[in-house]
């Protein structure tokens, strides 16, 4: 891994890691590591690719709302990409990115950032 790559990823997991926590329950990481990710060049693009998944019982929205602002004082910038029935807000600050997924009594927390290989 690059080292700008590495930088990232230990950012990254951090946000996520504290994002997760906020949603009280424990978190089960789903995926971490880097991808080669652009399938019409291969080798040329990398992604690292972080994850979780939080399983709670109540109200995972008002968790959402009350991380939002202190996302922001922090630099991110939001984008709701919700439905009517789920609530997604992807959080992108220079050129990295994670998306809160909501959906029911679950919440998917991941991250990625391409960087040229």
């Amino acid at each position: 891994m690059t080292p700008e790559l590495t930088r990232l990823a230990a950012e990254l997991t951090t946000v996520i890691d504290d994002v997760a926590a906020a949603f009280g329950g424990p978190a089960d990481p789903t995926l971490s590591g880097e991808l080669d990710c652009d399938p019409t060049s291969p080798g040329h693009l990398l992604c690292w690719q972080y994850g979780v998944r939080v399983d709670h019982p109540a109200a995972p929205e008002s968790h959402l709302a009350s991380l939002i602002p202190a996302l922001h004082e922090a630099g991110w910038a939001s984008h709701d990409r919700s439905t009517p029935r789920e609530q997604i807000t992807r959080f992108t600050r220079e050129g990295a990115d994670f998306t809160i997924h909501v959906a029911g009594a679950v919440t998917i927390i991941g991250s990625t950032r391409p960087v040229p290989a």
